[in-house]
This record gives C-alpha cells, structure tokens and sequence, in this order.
C-alpha cells in the first residue's frame, strides 16, 4: 500500500526505562510492535546515556555495569488519528512514563509497495 505524509501531522514520544517490562518483553519493543501492527508511518527506539524521570534518580551507562536502566524515548510520528489508534492501545502499559505530543511539518514521506 502507498502511503504519504506531507503537511501538518503529530509526533508522539514516550519516555521509558530500559528496564520496563510487558511481562519477559521490553517495554520499549512491546510498543514498536504495535507501532507496526497498526500500519503507522514509522517508529524510532533511541536510548539515552543518562537521564532521570519522575523518581528523581539519575540513571546513566558505566563501564562494567549491565543493570543501569538506561532512558529510552520512543518516537513516533504520522496522522493524528494514528498516533491516537495506538497511544489508546498502549496506555494501560505505561506506568512510570511521560508521554509528549507536538505537532510537526512533515516535509517528505513516502512508503512505497514492497
């Protein structure tokens, strides 16, 4: 299916824990599924070198250390619907996360037939 974004449309960004579960599955991928699943335009996973949230906590990567629950933001952008469809579908899933939504311009997007 040929999709296009060009215009005004909505980016979406939640921030998680890389530690935050949906049961033995990462959060973070959990949402990427679903992003996926739904047919929006794309979805991008970045994870952070430090960071804290509403705990207060500082959290970064050390050397030698495998557990430091590294930030992770989530970001999504496509038609206000579309980010509506899946933020109601994950919601119940985000306890400890802040979720941000903006309005962007799309310049060019494109996905063409495979």
């Amino acid at each position: 299916m040929e999709r296009e974004l060009n215009g005004e449309h909505t980016l979406l960004r939640i921030f998680i824990g890389e530690s935050d579960k949906v049961g033995h599955k990462s959060l973070y991928w959990t949402i990427l599924e679903k992003a996926r699943e739904l047919g929006l335009a794309g979805c991008t996973v970045f994870r952070g070198i430090a960071g804290f949230g509403a705990s207060s906590i500082i959290h970064q990567a050390k050397p030698f250390r495998f557990s430091s629950d590294l930030p992770v933001v989530i970001e999504i952008v496509d038609t206000r619907e579309h980010v509506k469809n899946l933020l109601d579908s994950v919601k119940p899933l985000l306890q400890g996360a802040l979720v941000t939504e903006e309005k962007v311009f799309v310049h060019h997007y494109k996905k063409a037939e495979r």
